[in-house]
């Protein structure tokens, strides 16, 4: 598995709040190690036993934690991540509808401390059977070695799905955000599972705008081994019309669905053309 493991130590920023308290029960039931939470003015309470600061600066100071998932509203979650990024070595931000110009310098801060944020607009990261940080519905998936990448939620759970009907297992399910502005990007998530043990083969989930899978597959040519199979959302999304996602609109010719299957396909990694057929795919190669 990758990012999440049994030594996380996460924090829930946000926590009291109505997004934050029902996923972190829920992150709890899953075992994920949860050791505490903030939301400022609420500092000195509990919620189900997990004790809650006025700051990042308290909790750290009182509770050994190196990641941090952010349920904080839009207008205030660079000040929350900004926060986060100071004390934390990861950083996962679930919140959508961020300013792009706050993303970008969330972004820079990051990348001068040296910290992996992902997100926004994610549903987090899940490692089957040994937690997870986010908002996956985890009866979906089962522990094995298939690493799922991602743009988009829903898709990582249609897949994910597939896979778990079909007996095959997931290492690490990882959405890495539908906006135009994210974190870590799939050529480093690639890595990381390439690097991975747990990992023996790699899906990856794309979606029409930016050039972000046709990035990927020029990484792959050049730096993976693992077998890797894709799916790319929005194959009839007219141009111009934003799809679901932020980032998700196509300009002109650059970021249509076909641009990305056929950057796929040129380096030798298989798109199937509907989620069904991801098993199939899988076993194959």
């Amino acid at each position: 598995m990758i990012l999440l493991d049994k030594d996380t130590r996460a924090l829930v920023q946000g926590i009291t709040g109505k997004q934050g308290s029902f996923h972190t029960k829920q992150m709890l039931d899953y075992n994920t190690n949860i050791v505490a939470g903030v939301t400022p003015g609420k500092g000195g309470q509990e919620l189900y036993g997990v004790p809650v600061y006025d700051s990042i600066e308290q909790a750290a100071s009182n509770e050994d934690l190196n990641t941090s998932i952010i349920f904080v509203p839009a207008p205030f979650a660079k000040d929350a991540a900004f926060e986060s990024i100071k004390h934390m070595d990861l950083v996962i931000i679930i919140t959508e509808h961020i300013p792009v110009h706050d993303s970008m310098q969330i972004m820079e801060y990051a990348n001068r401390k040296g910290k992996t944020v992902i997100g926004p607009n994610t549903p987090g990261i899940i490692s089957p059977g040994i937690g997870k940080l986010g908002i996956m519905p985890t009866h979906i998936f089962e522990p094995g070695n298939v690493g799922v990448i991602s743009r988009s939620g829903t898709l990582t759970y249609e897949i994910a799905s597939q896979l778990t009907n079909a007996g095959i297992g997931q290492s690490t399910c990882l959405g890495i955000g539908g906006d135009p502005v994210i974190g870590t990007k799939y050529t480093e998530i690639l890595q990381k599972f390439e690097d991975d043990p747990d990992t023996d083969k790699i899906v990856l989930i794309g979606e029409i705008g930016g050039n972000a899978e046709e990035k990927a597959a020029k990484y792959i040519e050049e730096n993976i081994t693992k077998p890797v199979v894709g799916f790319i959302a929005g194959l009839t999304a007219p141009p111009g019309k934003r799809m679901g996602h932020a980032g998700a609109i196509i300009e002109e010719d650059s970021g249509t669905a076909l641009s990305k299957i056929k950057a796929f396909n040129d380096v030798g990694v298989e798109v199937a053309k509907r989620p069904s057929e991801i098993v199939n795919l899988l076993n194959k190669v």
